[in-house]
């Protein structure tokens, strides 16, 4: 199952409210704000992490994906901007 990130309602940002030790059952509570990548969309996420495991080749990637550099390289940018406006 997926974390949800976004509110059904109003379509913010949801924040998790508590934490839970599987092993011994000990719960934490408080109002605690999702780590900026984890305020990305799932997709967004995997794009990351592919990014990653082609050790950081925007080539590789699109050859793996059938796209073309350009397009990649957009979808990229695109990701870039979606970052900087969630850290403000």
């Amino acid at each position: 199952m997926k974390l949800p990130i976004i509110c059904p309602s109003c379509e913010n940002t949801l924040n998790v409210s508590q934490l839970k030790c599987s092993n011994c059952k000990t719960s934490v509570n408080g109002d605690y704000e999702l780590p900026l990548l984890m305020k990305l969309s799932h997709e967004n996420q995997a794009f990351i992490l592919d990014f990653f495991l082609s050790s950081g080749s925007i080539k590789e990637m699109a050859k793996q994906a059938g796209l073309s550099y350009p397009t990649m390289r957009n979808k990229m940018d695109d990701m870039i901007d979606e970052i900087k406006n969630l850290k403000k």
